[in-house]
This record gives C-alpha cells, sequence and structure tokens, in this order.
C-alpha cells in the first residue's frame, strides 16, 4: 500500500472489525449466529429437496419457494463463514477485491430475495382475485422469466456501486471497516475523497429496488384481502387468507428488519455503532433462518411432507 498525504492510494487488503464495541464478546455472538446458520442451511436445503421430489409441488408458488430458499442458502454463505473467522479466529482481513465481491453478492441476493417475494405475492394475488385463469396467467415460462427477472435486476442495479467504487475512489484514510462483513456504505465512508455519487446511487439503487417492490406488494395485498373478505363462505375465506399467512410474515420480517436496518445505518447518528451492525447482521441473518420455519409451520403441504420424511416406517 502507497501512502500519501496520510491517506492510503489504493489499498490491497482491508481489515473488518466485526461488531465495534462489542469485540470482547464477539467470540459468544458468534455461537447463536452460527446456530442460526446451520438451521437456515439444513431447513432450506429441506425444502428444496421436498420441492424437487414431490411432483405436486412443481407448481409456481413452491418454484419461487425453492428460490427463495436458495438464495438464503446463498446469501447466508456469503456472510456468515468470514464473519465467524472474525468472531472465533481473529482473521479480520480480506482483499480489497475480495470485499468488493463480497458486497456485491450480498446486495444481489438481497435484491433477489425481494424480486421473488413481489413475485410470490403477485401469484396469490392472481391466484385468490382470478383464480380461473391464475394456470394460464402463471405459465411455466413466465414463471421462468420472474425468476431470472429477479436475478437479472438485482445484478444490473447493485454491479454500478462496485463500479462506483473501483473507478472514483483511489485514495482511503483508513482501511478498517467497521462493520462485520462488506457493506456499501462502510467501505464508501473509508474514501478521503467526495462520496456524495456513491451515496446518492446508493440511495437510488435501495429504493428502486426495495421501494418499488414494497410498494407492488403492499398493493397485491390489499387487493388480496378487499378479495378474500368479500367472500360469502366464513371457511372459504379462512381457506384463501391462511394461503397467504406463510407469505405475509416472510413479507413483513423482511422489510421491517431491511428499512430498519437501512435509516439507522444512515440517520442514526445518536445510535451505538455495534447496534447498527448487530442490525445490519440480523437483517441478512434472520430471513434465511427463519423463512424455512415460517413456511414448514405455516404451509400445510410443506409441513405434511416433513412429517412424512420423519416418521415414515420403511418396510422391513
Amino acid at each position: 500500500m502507497i501512502k500519501f498525504n496520510g491517506s492510503v492510494f489504493m489499498p490491497s487488503v482491508l481489515t473488518l472489525v466485526g461488531i465495534p464495541g462489542l469485540e470482547s464478546v464477539q467470540c459468544w455472538i458468534g455461537i447463536p449466529f452460527c446456530v442460526m446458520y446451520i438451521i437456515a442451511m439444513i431447513g432450506n436445503s429441506l425444502i428444496l429437496v421436498i420441492i424437487k421430489s414431490e411432483k405436486s409441488l412443481h407448481i409456481p408458488m413452491y418454484i419461487f419457494l425453492a428460490i427463495l430458499a436458495v438464495t438464503d442458502i446463498a446469501l447466508s454463505t456469503c456472510i456468515l463463514p468470514k464473519m465467524l473467522g472474525i468472531f472465533w479466529f481473529h482473521m479480520p482481513q480480506i482483499s480489497f477485491d475480495a470485499c468488493l465481491l463480497q458486497m456485491e453478492l450480498i446486495h444481489s441476493f438481497q435484491a433477489t430475495e425481494s424480486g421473488i417475494l413481489l413475485a410470490m405475492a403477485l401469484d396469490r394475488y392472481v391466484a385468490i382475485c382470478n383464480p380461473l385463469r391464475h394456470a394460464t396467467i402463471f405459465s411455466p415460462q413466465l414463471t421462468t422469466c420472474l425468476g431470472a427477472g429477479a436475478l437479472l435486476r438485482s445484478l444490473i442495479t447493485t454491479f454500478p456501486l462496485i463500479l462506483l467504487i473501483k473507478c472514483r475512489l483511489k485514495y482511503f484514510r483508513t482501511t478498517i471497516i467497521s462493520h462485520s462483513y462488506c457493506e456499501h456504505m462502510a467501505i464508501v465512508k473509508l474514501a478521503a475523497q467526495d462520496i456524495r455519487i456513491n451515496k446518492i446511487c446508493g440511495l437510488l439503487v435501495a429504493f428502486a429496488i426495495l421501494g418499488f417492490d414494497i410498494v407492488f406488494i403492499t398493493f397485491s395485498y390489499v387487493r388480496i384481502f378487499i378479495t378474500v373478505f368479500q367472500l360469502p363462505q366464513k371457511e372459504a375465506r379462512f381457506k384463501a387468507f391462511n394461503t397467504c399467512i406463510a407469505h405475509i410474515c416472510v413479507f413483513l420480517q423482511f422489510y421491517l428488519l431491511a428499512f430498519f436496518s437501512f435509516f439507522t445505518h444512515r440517520f442514526g447518528a445518536h445510535i451505538p455503532p455495534y447496534v447498527h451492525i448487530l442490525l445490519s447482521d440480523l437483517y441478512l441473518l434472520v430471513p434465511p433462518f427463519l423463512n424455512p420455519i415460517v413456511y414448514g409451520v405455516k404451509t400445510k403441504q410443506i409441513r405434511d411432507q416433513v412429517l412424512k420424511m420423519l416418521f415414515s416406517k420403511k418396510p422391513l
């Protein structure tokens, strides 16, 4: 690394602090994080196995759930091994390019998950509000296009963030990132140059993805509730509402954590740094951990298949 006027020119290695202010107890914090990761891996893998093996689940709702499970596995794996390396093995160093790659993967998978949640909301909207045309509208081709579109959108919208850091920011005040993983604003704040363009671009990407998705998801569920409460039979209303409850739980926990973490990280100047970092960590770890549990408990088809796998007796 070359130092110039007190700043570092194009650092090759960065250092992740972990959780600032809680360094002495990070080894203990790593234990529940590791347990959450293991449960997330087992739960999401189990959902993938069930959906793949059961042909009756090869419909849009469960295909989107399978994509969500793959995204959750990838997102958890992007962050936790390195995080545990910091907490348990005192390995905070990461190369600059590897840090940018981790940043791109994390934000891309976050955006993909948001896109899949939108696709699932649209699927439930058509299934409940226009059930006779659901099979026609949500054809295999449309399902494939929505899944591929969510991934492509995430790559296209997040890649400029890397380019702006790589091309614009040459001088850095420090190489120490006060974070547990490589997050966009955590890297940008290290720069000794004007970072207004990077900040604006980050805000535009966040609102273009999360803002767009949350508006259309909310609209879909408002229309669903209106349709459900207009059903004449109480049992029909309960059944229709019950098919959406798992999606609503996943939707709420993902976006509430997302916006709480987003706004505290940027505007919570009086909130202790360790609160920011813990919220950011939980935002990435809680959805992959909770999603398979929510769908396993609230979705009858998934629940029945899990019980069948656990308690079915093999013939002697």
